[in-house]
């Protein structure tokens, strides 16, 4: 049996503009073929991805002629709602995100991670119920098998999770091995198949060796996150003033990257929020 033949139902593929999604993406394309109006591919954009992320995006989707709904968080009328962008017109400097926290008043962090919820997961839901009139529906989700921890059984909410990569037991290894072969792939490095720039580029769940990099080698794109810190006198996680931190990182040398146990390595520096 192949794991990836779609289940019946209105079906949402959630895209992060990965890897990892976009192998399930692919697989499932090459075991359907032309997907039906019922299924509905959607990216979910912070504001706050990496340039080559959205490039990722758009190169997937007019190399496999796969239709992309690109949604973004947005506020109207003192409400949260959606709005549906395309690769020229997404958000760059993560307007999306300083909209919510604006609404918000406050920073999410450790204890309040309410950034992926509102950010990614509603402002997809909003547009399949209000625009497409969707009452129930699979999710597909990119989770492999060797990251089975993070699938979740039941959403309490108007879907149902399906797992494909889990159920065909796909590995990191697989996936880097699958994108090893392609003409194209996501412009960004990665280590042991973890991309430590993809997700959000300064996020908060991310480990402080990954941080330090990042600092180091795209300083300009901390500013946004000193930014929101200073407006809301308050760090996105306990103790770390990112602009401290942003300043200690670019003055180190190069050497102190590769000192074990100097900064945080927890969980290989990837982002699982």
């Amino acid at each position: 049996m192949n794991d990836y033949i779609l289940p019946d139902g209105n079906i949402q593929i959630s895209f992060s503009g990965g890897r990892t999604s976009g192998y399930m993406l692919h697989q499932i394309l090459e075991a359907n073929g032309n997907l039906p109006d019922r299924v509905q591919v959607l990216f979910a954009n912070t504001g706050r991805e990496m340039p080559e992320t959205l490039e990722f995006v758009r190169e997937c989707q007019e190399r496999w002629g796969v239709k992309i709904t690109w949604v973004e968080y947005d506020v109207k009328d003192n409400r949260a709602t959606y709005r549906t962008v395309s690769d020229n017109s997404a958000a760059r400097n993560g307007e999306p995100f300083e909209v919510l926290i604006c609404r918000r008043k406050y920073l999410p962090n450790i204890a309040a991670r309410f950034c992926t919820t509102e950010l990614k997961i509603l402002p997809m839901k909003r547009y399949l119920t209000n625009e497409l009139g969707w009452k129930q529906w699979t999710a597909a989700v990119g989770i492999r098998a060797d990251e089975s921890r993070r699938a979740k059984t039941d959403s309490k909410d108007r879907w149902s999770y399906w797992y494909p990569l889990l159920e065909a037991n796909i590995s990191k290894k697989d996936v880097v091995s699958f994108w090893d072969k392609q003409a194209f792939n996501l412009n960004l490095g990665s280590a042991n198949g973890v991309t430590p720039k993809g997700n959000c580029d300064f996020c908060f769940l991310k480990s402080e060796h990954i941080l330090a990099s990042m600092a180091k080698q795209h300083p300009e794109r901390a500013e946004w996150w000193i930014k929101m810190e200073q407006d809301m006198k308050s760090t996105f996680r306990h103790g770390r003033d990112m602009e401290q931190f942003v300043d200690f990182a670019t003055r180190q040398q190069d050497w102190i990257f590769d000192e074990e146990g100097y900064f945080c390595q927890q969980d290989e520096g990837e982002c699982t929020g």
